[in-house]
């Protein structure tokens, strides 16, 4: 069995991809602070079966992904998968209020975090190296395509990097039998809205979508591991959105 990466799954989006790919991957579930919520995911996993490890590290430091990359290879075997979910919004900011310590740390969390995790999977995975493949889902947004205007433009366009970065990686490596699809959610009910300062936001956006509900995070979830699996063996470089269709 191959073994799974998810950066952030401590909760969230993360923590349902953990729980629902531990059918088919050993599963190590990154976290930054919250030790006692990823503990708990891996418990749910081992005690239903599955193989799981927390592991602790934050994807803004190059240092942290190498040694997640490192201990997760080590400790639960080949590195066949790998769930690039961790992202912060930098908090609501207009461009004009936005300050470069906002800016560089949603850059380092977001973009050049996810791009440095899949360099070491692809550097494990690639067959040209005595890989044999694999598969690869960052988590974008829907922001990318609307911008984001009034909340956080940074945020929006860093997700629009993950849509062109998601793209140009799968084409690179579609020779090496990698995948790379991303995923871009909508309104879904998590801590994001809470965390950026926006505790309302999900009742506040709800009338715009045309399904008139939120989406929960099992149901992005089931998206996610559908591109982890052979039943997607055909889909790189795809975006797929989850968003009630907004």
């Amino acid at each position: 069995m191959d073994t799974l990466i998810v950066t952030g799954a401590s909760r969230g989006i993360g923590a349902a991809v953990a729980r629902l790919a531990a059918k088919q991957f050993a599963v190590a579930v990154n976290f930054v602070t919250n030790k006692i919520a990823a503990q708990h995911v891996v418990d749910e996993i081992n005690s239903s079966g599955g193989r799981a490890l927390a592991i602790q590290g934050d994807v803004g430091r190059e240092s942290d992904i190498l040694n997640l990359f490192e201990t997760a290879e080590r400790k639960l075997g080949p590195i066949g998968a790998l769930v690039n979910n961790a992202g912060i919004t930098g908090g609501v900011s207009t461009v004009e209020n936005l300050t470069s310590e906002t800016l560089n740390r949603v850059l380092a969390v977001n973009l050049t975090g996810t791009v440095l995790c899949c360099r070491e999977a692809v550097r494990r995975m690639q067959k040209k190296n005595g890989g044999h493949g694999g598969s690869i889902v960052n988590l974008s947004s829907i922001a990318s395509r609307i911008g984001g205007a009034g909340e956080w433009v940074h945020y929006a366009m860093s997700k629009g990097a993950i849509d062109s970065f998601t793209i140009g990686l799968a084409r690179e490596v579609a020779v090496e039998g990698i995948r790379v699809n991303a995923v871009s959610p909508g309104l879904i009910e998590t801590d994001l809205h809470a965390d950026s300062g926006q505790p309302d936001r999900l009742a506040r956006l709800v009338p715009v979508v045309p399904m008139k509900r939120t989406g929960s995070a099992a149901e992005v979830a089931e998206g996610v591991v559908w591109l982890l699996s052979p039943s997607a063996s055909y889909v790189t470089g795809t975006i797929l959105e989850i968003s009630g269709g907004r």
